[in-house]
């Protein structure tokens, strides 16, 4: 089995083909989680999302011929841990408070800064370049997200500024803790196990909100609407693309290219968002809307390329 892993990772352009594979696949499971978000709280979305991925990992792991506990520093499972807590608990804690208040296709626009945040800090601590190609791609995507706050329009009319602004500032909060996440693991995935990595990032995430759970005062009431199994139905596929599939995709497109060049493919997933809400969710695709989205996109294509 881990033959077959070691030929697949030799072929060529694979970080390429996952980053963008992980786009496709993370754009179906915003859908279903909009739709999920509906009548499931974020803190109970993302605790249902990860223990099912978890459950999926806990048998594959074996079944590659991978050990569950391998001997490596410790350093490494504290950064995968850490690395977890920050780009799964939080991070995606933030998203699904972000994406029922905004909507998926405007969400979208505000996940751009997303290629930002991940040049600035792979320039910071890992060496790769900046150019002014990449500051002019931040300029658009601040413009798209400008473009959107200007306009202040919601899926179902206008969102009240308070609500737009606040979404805003926690679609940008997930993008920049999820940003940290994967940089601060870039340079240990070189010489680690894809699968090991994302189902320790997972341990990371699933056990930040399990320890944060029993202080919160409406535990019970975060819990409940798990308990309805028609939920499930939407609940379980989204779960197994959005925290499984798409993962599993997004950790192995940066172990196997550039964190930039795989940023950029990531991003696809704006446009992918944007057709899906607006055929599945009916969210209006608006002109101003298509112009946000498309400087959003160049912009983030121009922040993450590496010209």
């Amino acid at each position: 089995m881990n033959e077959a892993v070691s030929a697949t990772a030799s072929l060529p352009h694979l970080g390429e083909i996952l980053a963008l594979a992980s786009a496709v696949v993370w754009a179906i499971a915003v859908v279903l989680f909009r739709i999920s978000g509906r009548t499931v709280g974020p803190f109970a979305l993302n605790l249902y999302k990860n223990a099912v991925a978890l459950v999926l990992f806990v048998p594959l792991l074996p079944a590659l011929g991978l050990p569950v506990l391998p001997s490596v520093p410790a350093s490494d499972y504290v950064l995968l841990l850490a690395s977890g807590f920050l780009g799964i608990a939080v991070s995606d804690t933030l998203f699904f408070t972000s994406l029922n208040i905004l909507g998926a296709s405007l969400l979208a626009i505000v996940d751009c800064v997303y290629s930002p945040f991940i040049i600035i800090l792979s320039f910071a601590f890992l060496g790769e370049r900046l150019n002014p190609w990449q500051l002019l791609g931040v300029v658009l995507i601040a413009s798209a997200i400008g473009i959107m706050a200007w306009k202040s329009g919601g899926e179902n009319g206008k969102i009240p500024r308070r609500d737009l602004v606040r979404g805003i500032v926690m679609g940008v909060l997930a993008m920049l803790t999820v940003a940290i996440g994967i940089v601060m693991i870039k340079p240990m995935l070189a010489h680690t196990d894809v699968f090991w990595a994302t189902a320790m990032r997972l341990v990371g995430g699933l056990g930040g909100l399990l320890l944060f759970l029993p202080f919160h005062p409406g535990r019970r009431m975060i819990l409940k609407p798990l308990l309805d199994l028609s939920r499930w139905k939407v609940l379980v596929p989204a779960s197994l693309l959005g925290s499984f599939l798409s993962l599993l995709f997004w950790v192995a497109g940066m172990k196997y290219t550039l964190a930039s060049i795989a940023a950029v493919l990531n991003q696809m997933n704006v446009i992918f968002i944007f057709i899906l809400a607006a055929v599945f969710l009916h969210e209006k695709a608006t002109p101003w809307k298509l112009v946000a989205v498309g400087l959003a996109f160049v912009g983030a294509f121009l922040a993450s390329f590496p010209f």
